[in-house]
């Protein structure tokens, strides 16, 4: 089967293929869990795709926010993409070298802020690396590029959303993250947060949708893990997470398989699990 998807997914012979289109923009988004060692800007500067651009998450974020890297204002969006010369009319392509798949979290935020022709590389840096494809260490040549935003503001929610949403039962609130955490038996990686999970919320790990080198299952796959852990696709949903990465890629598999109506909740479980007043659930989904 072609996975080829300019618009969710693209693998790295589509992108190989592709690379010299002149309306090409590559992204590099890696970003890795707090207490890593690693540098993402550092290891960009040193090897990249030819012509891709830094995406740094935490800059590009609201820093009005005492949370991680929420949604960025439009206008700092729009300045960011400018002066990395990604614009209108531009087919973009986010890869990553991270064990969470920071690229699809860019991938939704291009969704959010009304741009489609954004996909992720299947496989990211290392799949490319492992096929021996090209890699550079310069710096790409850009000019400036107007991007017309229109922020699609159903495709994010708030905590006062997801709490209306975990009690009334009309979402189906998707965690991505792993089941220890879910249930509440291991600590989280953030201090000061309790352990467990949004109340009504179902357990999808976002493990579970790679094959064993990081590429995304087939759409049909992905749809069976959903519903292999109770999903009811029937219902619109909402994703969630640790601090809003991996939930994207919950909701980059959603859209490979043909679900459209979800969210991703922001502030996730580093805003839920921070907040004595919201009620959290152990154990089972």
């Amino acid at each position: 089967m072609d996975q080829d998807d300019p618009k969710t997914l693209v693998s790295t012979a589509w992108l190989a293929a592709h690379l010299k289109d002149p309306d090409l923009r590559v992204i590099d988004a890696s970003w890795h869990l707090p207490g890593g060692k690693r540098n993402p800007k550092a290891e960009y500067d040193a090897s990249h795709i030819p012509g891709a651009r830094f995406f740094d998450i935490d800059e590009i974020s609201d820093h009005r926010s005492a949370l991680p890297h929420m949604v960025p204002p439009v206008a700092k969006f729009m300045s960011r993409m400018r002066s990395m010369g990604v614009g209108d009319g531009h087919q973009v392509v986010v890869y990553d070298d991270s064990d969470v798949l920071s690229a699809a979290r860019v991938w939704w935020l291009f969704k959010l802020m009304g741009q489609n022709d954004v996909a992720m590389l299947d496989g990211g840096l290392s799949k490319w690396r492992s096929e021996e494809r090209a890699l550079e260490d310069v710096p790409p040549v850009v000019r400036d590029r107007h991007m017309t935003v229109r922020r699609q503001n159903h495709r994010v929610k708030d905590v006062t959303q997801v709490s209306a949403a975990s009690k009334l039962g009309d979402f189906e609130i998707i965690d991505a993250r792993a089941e220890g955490r879910f249930r509440g038996e291991l600590e989280e990686p953030r201090a000061g947060l309790r352990a467990g999970h949004i109340p009504g919320s179902r357990n999808v790990p976002f493990a579970n949708l790679l094959n064993h080198d990081k590429t995304l299952k087939t759409p049909d796959a992905l749809k069976a893990e959903f519903k292999a852990a109770g999903v009811d696709l029937s219902k619109p949903a909402i994703t969630t997470c640790g601090s809003g990465v991996t939930a994207c890629v919950l909701a980059l598999a959603m859209e490979r398989f043909g679900k459209t109506n979800y969210a991703v909740y922001d502030g996730s479980w580093t805003e839920w699990g921070a907040f004595s007043t919201l009620p959290i659930a152990t154990g089972e989904a």
